[in-house]
């Protein structure tokens, strides 16, 4: 699934989905990220008023934010055991050109890919629970590969619109990642390309949550340089 900054259609949530960043949290039986992903998720316990999923949770007070939960984590994981890549064309007034970002899995997960939920507890209106996976001995071995190999290490911060839900998590997302991407090449390239591509791994474990009606997220990257296509004339 292509994940695009210019995110229209709208799924609602009703409550932030958060991951709980504070060194005590992280701290508390984390092993090494290397070897074992581990990080603390919640989600609100009722849907949006007047949402259609609303209407599908009659099961139990609890099917909506584990719903959610399991939208974000699998999304999330993939990001730091397999990446993305991207493809970034920057905005140039002079030739009329508006600014795209687009990001494209590098390798979906698959049904071998177990994450875990844990010891959940309920805090006021929202779910709590830990979130685990661990990876196998190639994945272990392909994120030290992005990590011994000459690969900047970028990370940046992103915003997507709080109605559209979990779309704007990943709208979210996508927009951390061209902020980083841009960043690092603005200092790196005096004129701007055409189109600048690669790919990303996520280093460490995100950090996510909601600010004025938007979801902030806050990544940090492995990223290995793709092509750079330069403007042939003006």
């Amino acid at each position: 699934m292509k994940l695009k900054i210019r995110v229209a259609k709208a799924l609602v949530l009703s409550a932030a989905i958060f991951l709980a960043g504070s060194s005590s949290l992280l701290a508390k039986d984390t092993p090494s990220i290397v070897e074992h992903i581990r990080f603390c998720l919640w989600a609100g316990l009722d849907a949006y008023p007047g949402s259609a999923e609303a209407a599908d949770l009659d099961e139990g007070p609890y099917d909506y934010p584990i719903k959610s939960m399991k939208k974000v984590a699998p999304f999330l994981i993939q990001g730091m055991v397999y990446g993305w890549e991207f493809s970034y064309t920057p905005s140039d007034k002079s030739r009329g050109v508006e600014e795209y970002f687009e990001l494209t899995p590098i390798q979906p997960l698959s049904s071998s890919d177990k994450i875990t939920y844990s010891s959940p507890w309920l805090e006021e209106s929202r779910l709590n629970a830990w979130v685990d996976f661990t990876r196998s001995e190639n994945q272990i071995q392909k994120y030290n590969l992005w990590a011994s190999i000459s690969n900047k290490s970028i990370s940046g911060t992103g915003y997507g619109n709080f109605s559209d839900g979990f779309e704007g998590i990943q709208a979210a997302a996508a927009d951390c990642a061209k902020n980083a991407v841009r960043e690092h090449y603005r200092k790196v390239i005096k004129n701007k390309p055409k189109e600048i591509t690669g790919r990303l791994l996520i280093r460490e474990p995100p950090l996510l949550g909601v600010d004025n009606g938007k979801y902030v997220i806050k990544l940090d990257f492995f990223m290995e340089s793709g092509r750079i296509i330069e403007y042939t004339r003006f």
